[in-house]
């Protein structure tokens, strides 16, 4: 069962909105290549803000997860597509379905 996840809000800069969605939807398959990630959501709520949700079963995964290659492409792109750092949050899932 997971019990770990990690929630990161994007804000996109004003008219970086498509290319973050971009971004997001090019992770997917990095996503698919990682063993230890459950689940990876890509999401939009309004106009500018986008994040990712994602799943892991063991604290090893989801460090693994951190130091891999979407995390290290959005740090690398951060600086032109969002108009402020990502904000990365550490979830402990209590029920799961």
């Amino acid at each position: 069962m997971e019990k770990y996840a990690l929630l990161a809000r994007l804000e996109a800069k004003l008219g970086k909105e498509e290319e973050v969605a971009a971004f997001l939807k090019s992770a997917l398959p990095l996503a698919l290549d990682e063993p230890d990630t459950v689940n990876w959501y890509g999401w939009q709520i309004g106009a500018s803000t986008f994040g990712i949700f994602d799943t892991f079963e063991t604290e090893e995964g989801r460090k693994a997860h951190l130091a891999g290659r979407i995390a290290a492409a959005l740090m690398a792109n951060a600086g032109a597509l969002l108009s402020k750092d990502p904000v990365i949050e550490f979830v402990e899932l209590l029920a799961v379905k």
